[in-house]
């Protein structure tokens, strides 16, 4: 599902060069749930940009569910993030004027879907994150908890192959977290490939997979359980 050979990122502000990746070699299979952990600056986040393709590397390959993306144009990018990755964030993201609904369809939009099957399918994955009832609530309206689940909700609308996560309990209280990691743990089950983006050791136990990365190089891969 994910290659990733040999690929650096390097940042130039002005003279300075500053290697946020460094030689990463990464392969994740279908239907894995991968935790990266590491903190501030560890380069986990430029990791996560590269496997979302929101940004590309300055050297190595990254071949995503058979697509090679060395090379491809921002409008190619995108209609790979579109297809091929559902992202959830840690803000959520949700706009706030639109209800849970309107928010869930929004990669549909972007994929030219017509009106009544956005509005089936979008039901229908609000109602697999247990919020059937709140589909016309607003953000304001609903808690950070089921903020969140309308966010996974807008991830899995479309179908896509792969689930990215970035910190995704990192504003929830502590069981609002639970629930958002039992609910990961549940689609994984079901046959998502996730990648979870996070600093925190406790959360990344709970993924089967975890990747420990450091001063933009990975230290630890290893399976849990």
């Amino acid at each position: 599902m994910i290659q990733i050979q040999d690929m650096h990122k390097i940042y130039r502000i002005g003279d300075i060069e500053i290697n946020a990746l460094n030689n990463i070699n990464l392969h994740i299979k279908q239907h894995e749930f991968t935790a990266i952990v590491g903190p501030s600056g560890s380069g986990k986040s430029t990791l996560m940009n590269m496997i979302g393709c929101l940004d590309v590397p300055t050297s190595g390959n990254y071949i995503l569910d058979g697509i090679d993306i060395k090379g491809l144009k921002d409008n190619e990018l995108a209609d790979i993030r579109n297809h091929k990755i559902g992202f959830i964030f840690q803000g959520f993201n949700l706009l706030q004027k639109l209800s849970a609904l309107e928010n869930t369809e929004l990669p549909l939009i972007y994929q030219g879907i017509g009106a009544k099957e956005r509005m089936e399918r979008s039901r229908r994955a609000l109602e697999i994150v247990g919020l059937g009832d709140r589909v016309n609530h607003k953000p304001t309206e609903l808690s950070g908890g089921q903020q969140q689940r309308v966010a996974i909700a807008r991830a899995l609308v479309s179908d896509p192959p792969i689930i990215l996560a970035d910190e995704p309990t990192g504003n929830l209280d502590t069981k609002s977290g639970r629930e958002i990691m039992k609910m990961l743990l549940a689609l994984n089950e079901k046959g998502n490939t996730i990648v979870l983006i996070t600093h925190d050791n406790d959360v990344a136990m709970q993924a089967r997979r975890t990747i420990r990365i450091q001063d933009g190089e990975i230290m630890e891969d290893r399976m849990v359980g």
